[in-house]
């Protein structure tokens, strides 16, 4: 009994994120992709596509959906909460869920359905093997043993809160 009603919640809200999605696609510039985070039951920020209409190329739905849920839960951890989004998570987006820590996510459509429809993070994930001068942006680090002394001061500050 309790499964159903869990099932029924879940499909609950991936409908919303689905609704969000088509949403945008037909009133924005925005992609095809919506995501919400829940807690206790209740959708306390939802979040869609919007990197074309805000130039802004971090403005993926699960990444402003958990802005908007931070912001109001006054938290960047969402350990208490589940993110529900239209597609698989790209790199960036994972990375992000990560970092929030929430309990649960949930998505809809996959990976291969997103290259389907010109969405391909592959080559993303074909960039972190490879050294860093070798990849298709190369990466350089400079000044490393200068830099230390910034984590030396982060590791004895006693303002500092733990991630």
């Amino acid at each position: 009994m309790k499964k159903d009603k869990e099932k029924d919640s879940q499909k609950f809200f991936m409908q919303r994120a689905i609704e969000l999605a088509l949403q945008n696609i037909k009133e924005t510039t925005g992609g095809p992709f919506a995501a919400i985070v829940v807690k206790n039951g209740e959708i306390i920020a939802e979040g869609v596509n919007s990197v074309h209409p805000h130039n802004d190329p971090t403005a993926h739905a699960e990444i402003v959906a958990i802005r908007k849920a931070c912001e109001k839960l006054k938290d960047f951890n969402l350990a208490d909460c589940e993110i529900y989004t239209t597609c698989e998570p790209c790199p960036m987006c994972l990375g992000a869920i990560y970092w929030a820590r929430p309990k649960k996510i949930y998505f809809a459509l996959g990976q291969k359905d997103a290259q389907s429809a010109g969405f391909d993070d592959s080559f993303i994930y074909d960039q972190i093997p490879i050294p860093y001068e070798q990849r298709q942006i190369p990466m350089h680090q400079l000044m490393r043993p200068e830099s230390l002394t910034i984590f030396e001061h982060w590791k004895s500050n006693e303002k500092k809160i733990e991630y």
